[in-house]
């Protein structure tokens, strides 16, 4: 069974930064394609962050959307089985629950369709 377990939400105030970590129990050799969601209260899951491996040991092809771009940062370390996420300069418009995702292939991207496999989410909320 593929799990995903996201850590590294929390509280913070604007302008501050998070780090989100998601362990993905499967071999990233099978995974080249992985990405993190937001989901807002009352919205729906939009993607906001891919990767595409390519067989990478660490590194590949980022995707961002436009909200989070320059701001965030997508990474992978094939060898820990870690997918991370750095937020910097977070405003109040970032809160809501984060969802990494893996499983995706050659056709990477920020579509939900992408991922067959979800961790269960972590909490971000930035206020003052």
């Amino acid at each position: 069974e593929v799990q995903l377990v996201e850590s590294g939400g929390g509280l913070v105030q604007p302008g501050g930064s998070l780090r989100l970590s998601c362990t993905v129990s499967l071999d990233t050799r099978s995974s080249e394609c992985m990405g993190w969601f937001r989901q807002r209260r009352g919205a729906n899951r939009k993607g906001i962050a891919a990767i595409y491996t390519d067989g990478r040991m660490s590194g590949g092809m980022e995707y961002y959307d436009a909200s989070v771009k320059g701001r965030f940062t997508i990474s992978q370390e094939r060898a820990n089985n870690l997918l991370s996420l750095q937020m910097d300069s977070l405003t109040p418009e970032d809160t809501g629950m984060y969802y990494c995702a893996a499983g995706g292939g050659i056709f990477c991207g920020l579509r939900e369709d992408t991922f067959p496999n979800w961790g269960h989410g972590t909490q971000v909320t930035v206020s003052s």
